[in-house]
């Protein structure tokens, strides 16, 4: 199909939200109604970036958690959610994990409704041989895929005898910021943070993925062309941590039902506005990434009231307000 370039992405405002409504569990759904979700990451540096999109998929509803991480930080992660199965990759020595992982992650395979690999993970080529391992096994099942940070790496280290960049099989969900979406490309970063967003649309044919180019307006964009574009929440979201919640926002949603573009546009929606509560209470500067995630869950019960009621709302209606660049 010809990407439509020239049209209008659509604004995810109140009244998109109301029209493309989340899956909802039922009443007396258990557990895995609610989705299994498996995340995939960290670091002996960067641990704490696996925990926040742990905690931030269960907080946007996702009813079991597995994480995959280091040997060296799993219990440490095991402590920080007891929530969570904790499985202990083998690490090589840059940080990153071997590719033995594929036999330990094998029996989740069939057993998932989501995956997001990134965050805090070290060792780009390694990260990118630990995808490819992984993307076979995943294909043929139900099971949506996030690559987010490093594992995007993917798209540069293709397998042996494929040349970069690197076309997905089957769609996967991207999530790049300006600055990873220029090394994913070699395209400015400053060209890319003037906001022509032809770009996302560009890539998202070119890989064969579900494209959310994040920034102030942050645009998501589909193989097939569809665009939509969001510009909300502070300059607060802009801290250490706050790509890990989103992310996993977006990964708890997937493992809910919602399609990789609806989490994704819903994911960004509802990070800006626990951003916007946060400024409120706190103010725009100083608030944490770890902060976020816990005001997901009032957000979705707002959201689900809004969709349920098609009257017009006041700008205060959970997808309306002010935008806020940040």
């Amino acid at each position: 199909m010809t990407l439509q370039s020239n049209a209008r992405p659509r604004d995810l405002d109140a009244s998109m939200l109301r029209s493309w409504p989340l899956p909802i569990p039922s009443h007396d759904a258990d557990k895995e109604e609610r989705g299994h979700v498996l995340i995939l990451g960290g670091s002996r540096e960067m641990p704490g970036a696996v925990i926040l999109a742990a905690v931030a998929a269960l907080r946007a509803g996702a009813g079991k958690l597995t994480v995959a991480t280091g040997n060296s930080v799993a219990q440490l992660v095991a402590l920080a959610i007891p929530e969570s199965r904790v499985l202990g990759l083998a690490e090589n020595e840059a940080g990153g994990f071997t590719v033995e992982a594929v036999a330990a992650l094998d029996p989740l395979a069939d057993r998932i409704n989501a995956v997001l690999i990134g965050p805090g993970m070290q060792d780009e080529e390694a990260t990118a041989r630990l995808v490819h391992a992984l993307l076979p096994r995943l294909h043929g099942t139900d099971t949506s895929i996030m690559l987010d940070a490093n594992a995007m790496g993917a798209i540069l280290h293709p397998p042996a005898g494929v040349n970069p960049p690197f076309r997905f099989d089957v769609p996967v969900l991207v999530t790049p910021h300006a600055g990873e979406m220029a090394h994913l490309t070699g395209i400015a970063k400053e060209e890319i943070s003037a906001g022509d967003d032809r770009l996302a649309l560009d890539m998202a044919q070119r890989w064969n993925a579900v494209v959310a180019l994040k920034g102030a307006r942050t645009v998501i964009a589909t193989p097939d062309g569809e665009r939509w574009q969001h510009e909300g929440g502070n300059v607060g979201l802009a801290t250490s941590g706050s790509g890990d919640v989103l992310a996993g926002i977006i990964a708890g949603l997937a493992a809910r039902g919602a399609g990789l573009a609806q989490a994704a546009g819903w994911g960004v929606v509802l990070h800006a506005r626990a951003g916007e509560r946060l400024a409120a209470r706190l103010g725009k500067l100083g608030y944490l990434a770890r902060e976020l995630a816990d005001e997901v869950p009032a957000l979705l019960e707002q959201a689900a009231g809004d969709t349920a009621d098609t009257a017009t709302r006041p700008s205060g209606s959970f997808a309306g307000g002010t935008r806020v660049e940040r």
